[in-house]
């Protein structure tokens, strides 16, 4: 089997990073990690992936005229590594229509909420205004319309009834580290196929995401 070559775009801490480093690592992750590139000079994510010979690039958004041109030397820098996916860990960067259809079927993010509820920003305090039972986490493809891509993989969590904001971001985060790692891996064993036409699971359409588990 042909390990899968990934690249991470990152804007902050990294948590996510780490989690698919420590699974490549510990070989539970059958996927070589290319490359580490943020937008951010201070991103901690940066440090992460130096202190694993992981090689970075840092792209400042604020040195280009215009997010075209920005993401214009994004793909320049991804395109050297020709990546079999381009994965998405607390990127905070809209990406141009031109470089998503570059890159078409090849982009993941991950989303904190069960999509399609909730798309944007702040998903945590709004499912706790609105009082839902459950919240969650989504890995998507990326689409020009924004958390608007096919979704792959969901898990799920109950909201109980004293559960403050922090209560439900660190069990979304807990959720994040284990569901990115299982889906490269998907990826890597050919189980999840992703085509111009169809995306499938285990030779079957996918249909409705893939419900992750933590066995």
């Amino acid at each position: 089997m042909t390990s899968t070559t990934i690249v991470v775009l990152i804007s902050g801490n990294g948590s996510n990073l780490q989690s698919i480093i420590d699974a490549i690592e510990s070989k539970q992750l059958d996927a070589r990690l290319a490359a580490v590139i943020s937008n951010n000079p201070d991103a901690y994510g940066l440090t992460r992936a130096k202190n694993h010979g992981v090689e970075t690039h840092l792209i400042d958004h604020r040195q280009y005229a215009s997010r075209e041109a920005f993401d214009e030397g994004l793909l320049d820098c991804i395109q050297k590594y020709d990546p079999d996916y381009i994965v998405l860990a607390g990127f905070m960067r809209i990406l141009s229509s031109a470089f998503i259809q570059a890159n078409q079927n090849k982009i993941l993010n991950i989303h904190p909420s069960l999509l399609p509820h909730y798309k944007g920003l702040d998903t945590h305090r709004r499912v706790l205004e609105n009082r839902e039972p459950e919240h969650g986490v989504s890995i998507h493809l990326v689409t020009p319309e924004l958390d608007d891509g096919p979704v792959l993989m969901q898990g799920r969590y109950a909201i109980k009834a004293d559960d403050t904001l922090s209560d439900i971001q660190y069990r979304g985060h807990v959720l994040e580290h284990q569901m990115y790692p299982q889906l490269l891996q998907y990826l890597s064993q050919q189980r999840l196929q992703i085509n111009n036409q169809s995306i499938s699971f285990d030779h079957q359409p996918l249909h409705q995401p893939i419900e992750f588990t933590n066995n």
